[in-house]
């Protein structure tokens, strides 16, 4: 999951940043240099009561970069791709 400051210009609805796991953790440590591990990051994540929440706003908001819910940006894509080939099933 990735950091999220107190004055986040566009914060999402609920407040769930208020929980993470992350809080008061250094942001850097969720945005590492290319090809640098994630291990580290994805533990702050693991059993973080709002991992999903987080998750959702980095994939609605299309977060690029940093580790958010646990996952990379090329795991998120796999999530959205996956996803669209859902609904696209569903759409028949």
């Amino acid at each position: 999951m990735a950091f999220v400051t107190e004055d986040a210009v566009e914060a999402p609805p609920g407040n769930w940043w208020d929980h993470a796991n992350c809080l008061g953790v250094d942001p850097d440590l969720f945005f590492p240099e290319r090809g640098a591990s994630t291990r580290e990051a994805k533990g702050v994540c693991r059993g973080c009561i709002v991992k999903d929440d987080c998750l959702e706003y980095a994939i609605g908001n299309s977060e690029k970069f940093g580790i958010w819910g646990g996952m990379s940006e090329r795991e998120r894509r796999r999530v959205r791709r996956q996803r669209a080939l859902t609904r696209r099933a569903a759409a028949g």
